[in-house]
């Protein structure tokens, strides 16, 4: 069984404090979303971090060692986690994604994977499972890959039951299959009058939401080799794992999953992020 979990925290959270919101949201909110990373911004009616409940589902999914990939300055992160009694079952560490020197931002999310395994070597000889720290990935998802027996694993998620808009799934990878669900392609971003041609067996278009299981023993050279994106700069995790399958095919496995997850991008997903954990985290 898989037991580690890295958490991605290492972004800027750009997007969130450059953006306006068409709904008014509380001035603590706002002043949180324009200073904090995203996955601290507090909410539910006790007010914790979106953070706090992502870790929590993870130690129902079965995880007992959290990694979180923050940025140079960890110390909001420690400040909630640290000596934290509501995690005594779960072992935190932290890795931090440094920025090169000729850059202004992260490098990407196969670069944040990479610094956390070259932190953690631990990480390059077992396997774990990488998520972004501003999805609310449920437990179910989560426990699928735990329990995964598939040397690397993925969740499919239904296009249908996500519950965005076109526009904004088409920022998002989709993923083709063969009949037995192993991974053939994922594509950045497609295009959108090729989706239809990332349909499964079920008739399905599966998105990615950047939820993986890993062999570390495998994927850290196709980490560290990832090669840059042109039009976006950075290195990205559908790259390394595209790589990967040239060497390895079908060795990543599907599991497909209709289900909505909550993602806090900017300030217009924080109304409905705070209605979500009000009424399933009680």
């Amino acid at each position: 069984m898989n037991t580690s979990l890295v958490i991605l925290a290492g972004g800027a959270s750009s997007r969130m404090k450059s953006s306006q919101t068409k709904e008014a949201i509380p001035a603590r909110l706002a002043t949180q979303a324009n200073s904090l990373h995203k996955g601290l911004i507090e909410l539910g009616s006790e007010g914790k971090p979106l953070a706090y409940f992502l870790v929590k589902n993870a130690e129902m999914a079965g995880y007992r060692t959290i990694y979180f990939l923050v940025g140079e300055d960890s110390s909001p992160f420690r400040e909630q986690f640290s000596n934290n009694a509501e995690f005594n079952n779960i072992e935190i560490k932290y890795a931090i994604q440094f920025i090169p020197s000729d850059r202004e931002k992260p490098f990407g999310t196969a670069d944040a994977v990479f610094q956390t395994m070259e932190q953690h070597p631990e990480l390059q000889t077992k396997k774990f499972t990488v998520c972004n720290c501003d999805n609310l990935y449920s437990v179910k998802a989560m426990q699928v890959l735990s329990k995964s027996s598939s040397t690397h694993g993925t969740i499919a998620y239904d296009k249908d039951f996500l519950q965005f808009s076109s526009e904004r799934i088409s920022k998002f990878a989709v993923m083709q299959f063969n009949s037995d669900y192993q991974l053939l392609e994922i594509v950045e971003k497609p295009e959108k009058v090729k989706m239809n041609s990332f349909k499964d067996k079920e008739g399905k278009i599966r998105i990615s939401m950047n939820i993986f299981a890993f062999n570390g023993k495998i994927i850290f050279k196709y980490l560290n080799d990832c090669p840059v994106n042109p039009d976006r700069n950075e290195k990205e995790l559908p790259t390394a794992i595209r790589n990967m399958l040239t060497d390895y095919p079908f060795s990543m496995k599907g599991y497909p999953l209709a289900e909505h997850v909550p993602d806090l991008t900017s300030k217009n997903d924080i109304s409905s992020m705070q209605e979500y954990i009000q009424e399933y985290y009680k």
